[in-house]
């Protein structure tokens, strides 16, 4: 990012590398390059910030998604519009409720389209199929289904380095394929859901931010935050249950020497902290896209 940034700055003569230069460069990173040659009509371009205006509005309302960073409808490598969400901390791990939460902002720029526009369009293809991908493994790698447990089900031989998985072979009945396929379908269609629940409470702020989309094309972080100063955060979810027996502990964890530390400084008696001890994928963030119909190459994780 930093050396894409210095490579602007060259091209522009700069002496210094600015705020705005490294914004263009996590743009072009994650998204790809500008592409001015894109003449848009007045009804595409509504629909663009339609999507992404459900991408942004439902990402804000989840109580375990990253901060929406921006929304654009300026169109970018196979993007037509997109939305960036960064965390505010280097995170290595990924709790269910996050995962839950990346569902249902991946899925708010395709219910923003049927319930404004009444149909979908091609341009939610690669959001489809990163949430299938988050749900799958949710699923068959991470043993987050109560009906089918702490199993990993199939053999993959995968590419990490492209991020792509070359081959599959099944490892478990047709039976156990079939209810694989209704876990996957409920958690998509839950979070379609919620997603919906969102657009529907908060569609005066849709509109607003669309209108500003309109006019601007790009709305920031500020803008983003005073245009959806009203919207109240969901409710956290539930704690995960266990299974049978296996009961979570009402006992929470114990206190680091760090954080009774913090508590002290603070003047906070009993210690306690903020957080679940969870986190969100490595990640330089994400981003929720408006494709054309043909899903974007990959690009760094954890982007949409």
């Amino acid at each position: 990012m930093i050396n894409e940034g210095a490579l602007l700055t060259a091209r522009a003569n700069g002496k210094q590398i600015t705020m705005a230069a490294l914004e263009e460069s996590i743009d072009r990173v994650m998204a790809g390059p500008e592409r001015k040659s894109v003449l848009l009509s007045e009804r595409e371009r509504k629909v663009i910030a339609y999507h992404e205006g459900g991408h942004a509005l439902v990402g804000h309302a989840m109580p375990h998604a990253d901060p929406v960073h921006k929304v654009t409808i300026i169109p970018r490598g196979r993007a037509l519009g997109y939305t960036s969400a960064l965390p505010t901390e280097d995170k290595f791990l990924v709790s269910r409720a996050e995962m839950l939460d990346q569902l249902a902002m991946l899925l708010g720029g395709r219910t923003a389209e049927e319930m404004i526009f009444h149909e979908p369009t091609t341009g939610a293809a690669n959001d489809i199929d990163k949430a299938t991908q988050i749900a799958r493994g949710m699923i068959t790698e991470y043993g987050m289904s109560e009906r089918l447990g702490a199993r990993k089900f199939g053999n993959g031989d995968g590419e990490p380095f492209l991020g792509r998985e070359m081959s599959h072979s099944r490892d478990y009945s047709e039976e156990i394929a079939s209810t694989i396929d209704e876990e996957i379908r409920r958690l998509i269609e839950s979070a379609h859901d919620e997603a919906w629940e969102v657009l529907v409470e908060y569609r005066d702020v849709l509109d607003a931010l669309v209108l500003r989309l309109l006019e601007k094309e790009t709305v920031s972080r500020p803008e983003v935050l005073e245009l959806f100063a009203s919207v109240q955060k969901r409710p956290m979810r539930g704690s995960y249950t266990g299974y049978g027996k296996r009961l979570p502990s009402d006992r929470p964890p114990i206190l680091s020497p760090k954080e009774l530390a913090l508590a002290a400084a603070d003047g906070n008696g009993n210690g306690s902290t903020a957080g679940n001890g969870t986190a969100a994928l490595p990640s330089n963030g994400q981003s929720f896209g408006f494709t054309a119909g043909e899903p974007q190459d990959d690009v760094p994780s954890s982007e949409e």
